[in-house]
């Protein structure tokens, strides 16, 4: 099946995203390693693209998006709990035995 975006096809869920919402993934959620100084340069971008009157339903766009996702994809939200390692009582160092 085929994801097709503003005439667009999208090949992966990035893709799909970026073209559903106009703005690159990236932009809102950061990539690993990068500085503070772009951190800072990236979260103004952000702001300038919330204060565009163009994007004002971007996030009710994220929104929509999210839930599709949650709607389609509902094996991502399995949640296994992990067993608790057993309590182990502190060593009392110096104390006789």
């Amino acid at each position: 099946m085929k994801c097709i975006v503003a005439g667009r096809e999208a090949v992966t869920a990035a893709e799909f995203a970026e073209l559903a919402l106009g703005t690159p993934v990236e932009l809102w959620l950061g990539v690993d390693g990068e500085t503070d100084e772009e951190r800072a340069a990236r979260l103004d971008a952000a702001r300038d693209i919330l204060a565009d009157p163009e994007y004002r339903d971007l996030p009710d766009d994220l929104v929509r998006l999210a839930a599709r996702v949650v709607e389609e994809h509902p094996d991502l939200f399995n949640v296994v709990p992990l067993a608790r390692p057993a309590h182990r009582r502190p060593v009392r160092r110096g104390a006789a035995a």
